[in-house]
């Protein structure tokens, strides 16, 4: 069984990149204390060390 990310966006992406929002939206992440569960895959690993001072993710 693969293991599950709980990934929160906890701050503003106003004046981001655009790469950043774009990644940002990938996720599934719209608003700020919006959270989604992920698989740990290294296509989601990738995704959120773009943008890892932004997001909080947990294990789950």
């Amino acid at each position: 069984m693969t293991q599950k990310l709980k990934i929160t966006l906890k701050k503003s992406t106003i004046g981001s990149q655009k790469e950043q929002i774009a990644t940002v939206k990938g996720l599934g992440l719209k608003k700020i204390n919006s959270s989604v569960i992920r698989d740990a895959t290294p296509e989601t690993l990738g995704m959120i060390k773009k943008i890892k001072h932004l997001v909080i993710t947990e294990n789950n």
